[in-house]
Order: structure tokens, then C-alpha cells, then sequence
């Protein structure tokens, strides 16, 4: 039986992201997310406009996305309630955020220069994704942006590729985080083997 509801969110479960960005003094800034989702080599990533990630996103034009895996939940965390904006947007405040200069410091993660973009990666992320911005699009929901990515370099810890065929990741070793319904989850195991990964 079903039931007719208005979700105040739908995080169906997506992997956790945390975007790394450069302010305009050059400092970084880290902030993390779970609307993202990727085809081929570009991803779509919804973030609200007064953030300073969009901000900075739109001005340089470059970006990592590093996903973090499980065991850095606690790191995560850290970053929910912060923005790397001094001046505080009053819909953040009102949630309790609160300035954070250093983000890579609060969380306990480290800055590491990326190859292609002029922006850090966070050392501990098993995958980082340098990426540019392609297109800034108007989400038609409160303030909300979607910014259309493509990556041009993908960093991968050894440890999470498959020991056979080197450019795959192997889905036993890579335990993504996961936001659903803004708690944060990991993979149960295998349920069923797809066709799917015999093609690619």
C-alpha cells in the first residue's frame, strides 16, 4: 500500500562529496555535498548559490571533487554545519553554521596541490577528481545551482583498484559514503552480479 506524502527532502542516497574549491584570497575552501551525479566523464552537482563554493566555483571556473570513503565520516561531519563565507547567509545561520577560514584543518584533512587545476585535494579521499566548470545552470528552486562539471584528470588510491584489470575500481575494496535522507550510510554487500559489468 502507498501513501501520498510531501518529502521536505529527497536524498534517496548518493555518494558524499567534498568539494575542494580556492577563495579569492587563494586559500582553499572545502565543503561537502550529496547532490551530485555523474555520466561518462562530466557531473552535475546541486549546490545552493550563496554558498561559497558556487561562488568560487563560478570565478575560477575549477574544482576537485574528492569522495571520501566511510572511514572518513567523522571528517565529514566536521564540515556540515560551516561555511567558508565571513559573512554568514541568515538561512545558514539560522541552521547554526558558522564561519570556518581553515576547513581542511577543522575537518583533520589534508591539502594536497592538484595536477591540472589550481586547487587542493584532500590527501585522505581515495578518489579525486580535478574537474572544470562547463555550464552554471538556474535551478528553478530557491536559489539553488546546478553546475554542470567535466573531469579531466581522476586520482585513485591503489588500494580500491581492481588487481587485474587496472583501470577499474573494484566494487569489493571501495566503501563509497553515503547520504540518504541526510544520514550517512555505506554499502551492505553484493546483492546480485549485473550483466552490466561485463560490458565495461
Amino acid at each position: 500500500m502507498h501513501q501520498v506524502i510531501q518529502p521536505k527532502i529527497m536524498y534517496f542516497g548518493t555518494p558524499v562529496v567534498l568539494i575542494s574549491t580556492t577563495n579569492p584570497d587563494g586559500t582553499p575552501n572545502l565543503a561537502p555535498l550529496s547532490s551530485a551525479w555523474w555520466i561518462n566523464d562530466s557531473c552535475m552537482l546541486g549546490m545552493s548559490r550563496q554558498s561559497q563554493t558556487v561562488r568560487n566555483l563560478e570565478r575560477t571556473g575549477e574544482c576537485v571533487l574528492n569522495l571520501p570513503d566511510d572511514s572518513l565520516v567523522g571528517a565529514v561531519d566536521r564540515l556540515a554545519l560551516t561555511t567558508g563565507r565571513e559573512d554568514v547567509p541568515k538561512y545558514k545561520a539560522a541552521i547554526g553554521c558558522e564561519y570556518i577560514p581553515d576547513k581542511f584543518a577543522h575537518a583533520g584533512l589534508t591539502p594536497l596541490p592538484a595536477e591540472l587545476v589550481r586547487v587542493q585535494r584532500v590527501l585522505e579521499c581515495p578518489v579525486h577528481l580535478e574537474a572544470q566548470l562547463v555550464k552554471s545552470h538556474a535551478f528553478d528552486h530557491g536559489g539553488i545551482a546546478a553546475l554542470e562539471v567535466k573531469v579531466i584528470r581522476a586520482h585513485f588510491e591503489t588500494t580500491i583498484l581492481n588487481p587485474v584489470r587496472r583501470h577499474h575500481v573494484d566494487p569489493d575494496r571501495w566503501r563509497p559514503l553515503i547520504m540518504s535522507f541526510c544520514e550517512f550510510y555505506s554499502l551492505g554487500g553484493n546483492v546480485h552480479s549485473s550483466r552490466l559489468a561485463e560490458v565495461f
